[in-house]
């Protein structure tokens, strides 16, 4: 066969058979058997799959490095060139992308002539070019020669950025920040000034919301000087447009535009220029600007200092407290260690403590897992005092959510919260209250107060895990529901290392052996994992162990969702396995589901 070529053995041979679809793999497969790699990168650089051209793009650029100036100028620009002239848009919008890595090592000659294929394409016909062209300007431009982007670039820019495609305008706007980085201030003035005065006007949202979301940008390439007399005022039309989206990208850009101010007069800047239009923002009719606003605005204490964030901010940070929008009072909240800084925390308490309260009973779960996430935070500024008289309650009763991710960030942040007041305080305020949801009627209550044991073991120390917790989990060792008892030996297998002999031999020991006779396997399964687990702890404190007493558990792996019956089991019929959904993770459950239904269907 490697000697038979022959006609047949060509790109023709594909379609011989009547099948035309082979045909362009056959051409392709011909042209990879050529060692010059470029051609096959040029066809897959044409086709209509945008995902395969930006492929093939990027791969041309890498290659391009690998060539000497004079390869470059013989093989690489006609394939650029070849390109640009294309017939089809697919092949110029792929050029595009190519004129910066060939452009600064060719000679002056060959220079010219990039320059114009980049012009022409920035004119063409198709707006998918210019599209391509606008987005690549900015890159092209800071390869070319100062005087060539005065004399080429910025005409380019300037007709771009008045395209009739509001898509082509709006990368424009983008091209604008690597423009004006290379010109000096009087050029900026003349050359692009009135351009970008024009975009933050045009009639299009999409233009004017570009220029918000590129204005910390442009606000560092233009210089303070041009920002004080022009971009200010832009960003306050910014503030106020009609669109919400614009609002709201520009209200993202309100701390970094007032960071970013000359320190020299910022602080009359912002009171004077920016103040007035952000407290318009905070009763804005839009949740998302208001939300947008939220997410910066505290940033803004640390800027004005201590006399201005008393009397001008605090009561914006008030009434965002107070707002509808659960998104709002929540982005306040997360941002309460910026005004803690400057004023202290106690100023916003009174309203804090409402806002917290509603957040915690939001019916989003989604909202009420991310207060919970804040809450060692505010409980570090507020204070234990505070905390245990406002904000304890509210933490035991995310304990007992119907959400398991509820339940189970309460039990993180109980942890977080021992950490942050100690072993005494816990001791005397948390531990008695979670021991005391074991005897609660709902089996998952009783297993969270399991996990909360899990949980604070470690950071409450071995005396309060011996005396204090260690019985309660032995006695849910009887309890009915199985889940409950393959948790209780989960949990001594946790709470093992903490323990000392006496607790582990005398009292852990017994319970273990009695649940590896247990008589549902996932409790068996379990306890005989701990027991294993407890030996080897009592190896190394030098206690005797029989090995007859260590049992062997079958596929003893952490974090498995599968597991093969224990040999031996009456499973009727094959090879079955035990299912544990023990994750919250409704993906992984359906994945689990399909998994067993397979296995099933196989038997």
């Amino acid at each position: 066969m490697a000697g038979a070529a022959g006609p047949g053995a060509g790109p023709a041979a594909a379609g011989g058979d009547g099948d035309d679809s082979l045909y362009p793999i056959a051409v392709l497969i011909d042209e990879l058997r050529n060692e010059d790699v470029q051609p096959p990168l040029e066809s897959l650089a044409t086709v209509e799959e945008t995902v395969v051209r930006d492929k093939a793009v990027e791969s041309l650029r890498q290659i391009s490095q690998e060539h000497t100036p004079i390869a470059l100028e013989a093989h690489f620009v006609p394939l650029v060139k070849r390109l640009a002239s294309g017939d089809w848009f697919t092949s110029r919008t792929s050029a595009c992308g190519l004129f910066s890595v060939c452009y600064p090592r060719a000679s002056n000659a060959v220079k010219a002539e990039i320059r114009q294929h980049f012009r022409s394409l920035c004119s063409d016909d198709t707006p998918m070019v210019r599209r391509a062209a606008a987005s690549k300007l900015g890159e092209f431009a800071k390869v070319l020669e100062l005087a060539s982007v005065k004399s080429e670039i910025v005409p380019l820019f300037t007709n771009l950025a008045s395209d009739e495609q509001d898509s082509v305008r709006l990368l424009a706007v983008e091209a604008c920040v690597s423009i004006a980085q290379l010109l000096s201030q009087d050029d900026l003035e003349a050359l692009v000034m009135p351009t970008l005065r024009q975009a933050a006007e045009d009639k299009s949202w999409r233009v004017r919301y570009m220029v918000a979301d590129k204005f910390s940008e442009l606000q560092k390439a233009v210089g303070p000087k041009i920002t004080l007399n022009d971009l200010i005022p832009a960003f306050q039309n910014l503030l106020k447009d009609c669109e919400a989206e614009v609002r709201a990208a520009a209200a993202h850009k309100v701390k970094e535009l007032c960071e970013n101010l000359p320190i020299e007069g910022r602080e009359t800047t912002i009171m004077n220029q920016i103040l007035p239009y952000i407290k318009e923002l905070v009763s804005d009719t839009n949740q998302h600007v208001k939300s947008a606003l939220a997410s910066v605005i505290m940033g803004l204490s640390t800027i004005l200092g201590k006399e201005n964030t008393i009397e001008h901010l605090l009561p914006l940070f008030l009434a965002q407290l107070k707002d509808e929008c659960p998104e709002v009072r929540l982005n306040i909240i997360s941002n309460l260690d910026c005004v803690n800084e400057v004023i202290g925390i106690r100023q916003l308490s009174q309203s804090l403590l409402p806002a917290i309260v509603e957040l915690a009973e939001d019916a989003k779960w989604r909202v009420r897992l991310a207060i919970i996430e804040y809450m060692p935070l505010l409980a570090s500024q507020l204070g234990v005092e505070f905390f245990d008289e406002k904000l304890n309650s509210l933490c035991m009763a995310w304990l007992v959510d119907h959400v398991y991710a509820i339940r189970e960030a309460a039990t993180n942040n109980l942890m977080k919260l021992v950490q942050k007041f100690g072993t005494e305080w816990a001791q005397n305020t948390i531990v008695p209250k979670v021991l005391v949801m074991a005897n609660d009627p709902n089996y998952l209550h009783r297993m969270t107060t399991l996990f909360c044991i899990n949980a604070l073991s470690e950071t409450c120390g071995q005396e309060i895990t011996t005396k204090q917790m260690l019985p309660i989990v032995l006695k849910m060792a009887g309890d009915q529901v199985a889940n409950v008892r393959f948790n209780v030996a989960k949990s001594l297998q946790k709470i093992g290392p903490i323990l000392d002999t006496n607790a582990l031999q005398g009292e852990v020991k017994p319970v273990l052996q009695k649940l590896g006779q247990d008589e549902d396997m996932d409790v068996k399964y379990f306890a005989q994992e701990a027991i294993s687990v407890v030996a080897q702890r009592l190896r190394k404190l030098d206690f005797p162990v029989k090995d007859s007493e260590v049992p062997r558990a079958p596929g003893a792996e952490k974090n498995h969702f599968l597991r093969p019956r224990v040999p031996g089991e009456d499973t009727g019929k094959g090879p079955t396995y035990r299912l544990h959904v023990n994750t919250r993770d409704t993906l992984v459950q359906l994945e689990i589901a399909e998994l067993v239904h397979f296995s099933q269907s196989r038997d």
